[in-house]
């Protein structure tokens, strides 16, 4: 039986794909590791098959939260026994190489993002630099490596010589569920609250909806901002701000909103890449959403139109298209109809057919 080690920087509790990625290879008869960290905030850790490892660090955040994370995780493998490493973006990957080369072990990449465009580094040269030589070193020197869309794949094959495979963030396959009733005007915004994902204009935006109402499931670093405005503004009755949900309990209020909201910066070219879990949470529910009219959300509603597309995250883009949607209840039907048409097909059931061969080449004696 191989022993697979996963490793991510994240608290794994709201990490799905790396919780879909380790129960797929636990099922396909792997002994599983996913190791991550602990934050203070922490929920404590689900249930699993697989085995779970965190590990508490002095730093949580800045380049000595990396330094340190990195030499521990560094040490952590050169006394744990592995046959495969993943490593889950940048952030994981040079302890990963270092101590799976000098054991002649196989190293997979798992590019989450493109890591050195991600918001956080536009404006900090010097550190985006440190991160982009850690790529032009390790990526090439992987043995296998893969990420979310095809788009993302094609550019960074180009920009690190080294082919990436696509592995989808979908979720899994669930019955599907009635379209929403039309007169229940309940907007979802679920993930991170941090800058570039277009909070800021949808909070304006819903100055101008008194008769919607606003879920907003997360934490980040624009909450307190974001609440002092509502607050301000008087958007306490319209405005609710749920913290972070379990993904259980997210998948039971998602089918409960009228239109589900994605709404990203491109001037972050890791977000105009981007596949983000919430999209395809949306389409599983059975409800439309709004994503950005960005290269893979594009690529995806050519085949099943389940997305009404912004050329911006403005807040006069966003409610027009939400007042357009209200005013077209056949269109809002035949999104709901595409949807569970998608439902079949954009699925983590199809996903892992093409996740296992990347892992195990040759199928496992005894499955």
């Amino acid at each position: 039986m191989p022993r697979i080690l996963l490793l991510a920087t994240t608290d794994l509790v709201h990490d799905q794909r790396m919780t879909r990625i380790s129960s797929s290879l636990h099922r396909a008869g792997a002994q599983v590791l996913l190791v991550g960290r602990i934050l203070p905030h922490s929920q404590p850790l689900s249930t699993q098959q697989y085995e779970q490892q965190r590990m508490r660090c002095h730093f949580h955040k800045g380049k000595w939260f990396y330094l340190e994370f990195n030499i521990r995780l560094f040490f952590f493998l050169l006394f744990n026994r592995f046959d495969q490493v993943c490593a889950a973006d940048l952030d994981t990957l040079l302890p990963a190489l270092l101590v799976a080369r000098l054991r002649g072990k196989k190293v997979l990449y798992d590019a989450h993002e493109y890591f050195t465009e991600v918001p956080e580094l536009l404006h900090r040269p010097a550190t985006r630099r440190v991160w982009e030589i850690i790529a032009r070193i390790g990526i090439p020197r992987v043995d296998t490596a893969y990420t979310v869309g095809q788009h993302l794949a094609e550019v960074l094959s180009q920009r690190y010589g080294r082919p990436f495979h696509v592995i989808r963030n979908m979720p899994a396959g669930e019955p599907s569920v009635p379209a929403p009733d039309n007169h229940r005007p309940l907007l979802l915004y679920q993930g991170a609250l941090n800058a570039g994902r277009g909070l800021e204009a949808l909070l304006e935006a819903m100055l101008q909806l008194p008769d919607y109402t606003l879920w907003i499931a997360g934490q980040g670093d624009l909450q307190e901002t974001l609440m002092a405005f509502s607050a301000t503004h008087r958007l306490e009755k319209n405005v609710h701000f749920l913290g972070n949900l379990p993904p259980d309990t997210l998948r039971t209020i998602t089918p409960r909103a009228w239109l589900g909201l994605n709404l990203l910066d491109g001037h972050s070219l890791s977000y105009y890449y981007s596949l983000a879990n919430k999209s395809m949470d949306y389409v599983q529910a059975g409800i439309p959403s709004l994503q950005m009219d960005f290269p893979e959300y594009r690529h995806l509603n050519q085949t099943y139109p389940c997305f009404i597309l912004l050329a911006d995250a403005s807040p006069a883009s966003i409610l027009n298209a939400v007042r357009g949607l209200e005013a077209d209840p056949a269109r809002y039907a035949q999104l709901c109809r595409h949807c569970r048409e998608a439902q079949r097909v954009w699925n983590w059931e199809q996903e892992e057919k093409k996740l296992l061969p990347l892992y195990f080449p040759t199928p496992i004696i005894g499955l």
